[in-house]
């Protein structure tokens, strides 16, 4: 059965509903983070939410995710044999105090310092062996098989600092971070969370895209989870031309409304249509000013559609508490039950 996963925030596990916890295969707690070399997550007043999911879904996993945008610690973490203990050490504390499943690494991004964290060149190599000890050190723990996992950036300046064919070994999946694939650094419109790239688009980044890249980088496709996006990413003073769709804007792609908003003030409503980009299997609204990039359920089809016919391991989203209508995460695990012919 193909894995459906959930970034869920730590003040939000109370809202998961009854149908969306028996939907789900994972939840990623998002977030802990590094202090002083330790992951850290102090969050006891959770615990009765986390019992609740639990109760409702037996088979559920409780990952605690580590990292995010402009979250650091990483670098320095991973650097020595030493500090790599230290963190690994930590995550098998909390591992033992909240009775999580596992731990996904979101760290964005090695060898990268434009979200403000420390980079350093060795970062490529320590990644491995950040993952690697983790590994090691949760395979210790006797209770059940705990899970090691990674978020990474949807495009092939991840693949190339990394080493994903030795980061494999290790991880039991990688989760493609395949939205965001357009937005705060481009004033050209366009799609942030498209399955397949447009020939007419300056730029080329695309969730099929992704996956060729880390196939190609040594992870096997059985291990690659495919990521779907809650949110929109927005584009102000757009020509109106082509119904907005690759027209350069007077703003970058910065974060736009959530889905449950989209859905009740955006979508075909106030002056606002939705188009739909048969090539790059994507939506998108404009109002002959703004331009607004999004998934609904029928891009959300499409992905499980390619997650079933690749043999992939699953899809995940970012994030539980950007779609208030409590549809897609239902209609997600629906289509990823989908037969495979």
């Amino acid at each position: 059965m193909f894995q459906l996963i959930g970034y869920v925030g730590t003040k939000d596990l109370n809202t998961v509903t009854d149908e969306d916890a028996k939907s789900l295969d994972v939840i990623n707690i998002a977030f802990g983070h590094i202090i002083d070399g330790s992951i850290v997550w102090n969050h006891s007043e959770c615990k009765p939410a986390l019992k609740r999911l639990r109760q409702l879904n037996p088979d559920l996993k409780l990952v605690l995710s580590v990292g995010g945008w402009s979250a650091g610690g990483f670098s320095e973490a991973a650097r020595t044999k030493e500090n790599r203990v230290k963190l690994a050490d930590s995550a098998k504390e909390l591992m033992e105090t909240y009775d999580l499943d596992g731990i996904d690494i979101d760290w964005e991004y090695p060898c990268f310092s434009v979200a403000g964290i420390a980079a350093d060149k060795s970062d490529k190599e320590n990644y491995t062996l950040l993952l690697k000890q983790l590994r090691e050190t949760l395979d210790t723990l006797t209770e059940k098989n705990y899970l090691v996992t990674t978020a990474v950036g949807g495009d092939e300046y991840f693949t190339r600092n990394t080493q994903m064919d030795k980061v494999a070994e290790y991880v039991d999946y990688v989760q493609l971070m395949t939205y965001d694939l357009r937005g705060g650094f481009q004033t050209l419109t366009g799609h942030h969370t498209n399955l397949y790239g447009n020939e007419a688009d300056l730029f080329n980044a695309s969730t099929k895209k992704a996956v060729e890249c880390f196939l190609a980088a040594g992870v096997p496709k059985e291990k690659l989870v495919i990521g779907a996006a809650f949110y929109s990413r927005e584009w102000r003073g757009v020509k109106d031309v082509s119904n907005g769709l690759h027209q350069m804007a007077q703003t970058t792609g910065g974060y736009g409304p959530n889905y449950h908003t989209l859905a009740a003030e955006y979508i075909n409503k106030n002056g606002y249509i939705r188009y739909w980009d048969e090539e790059a299997k994507a939506p998108y609204l404009f109002n002959g000013e703004h331009f607004i990039s999004y998934d609904d359920e029928e891009s959300i089809g499409a992905k499980a559609e390619y997650v079933r016919e690749q043999k992939l391991y699953g899809m995940m989203y970012w994030e539980y508490c950007c779609d208030l209508t409590n549809t897609l995460t239902g209609y997600m695990r629906k289509e990823l039950d989908v037969p495979v012919e």
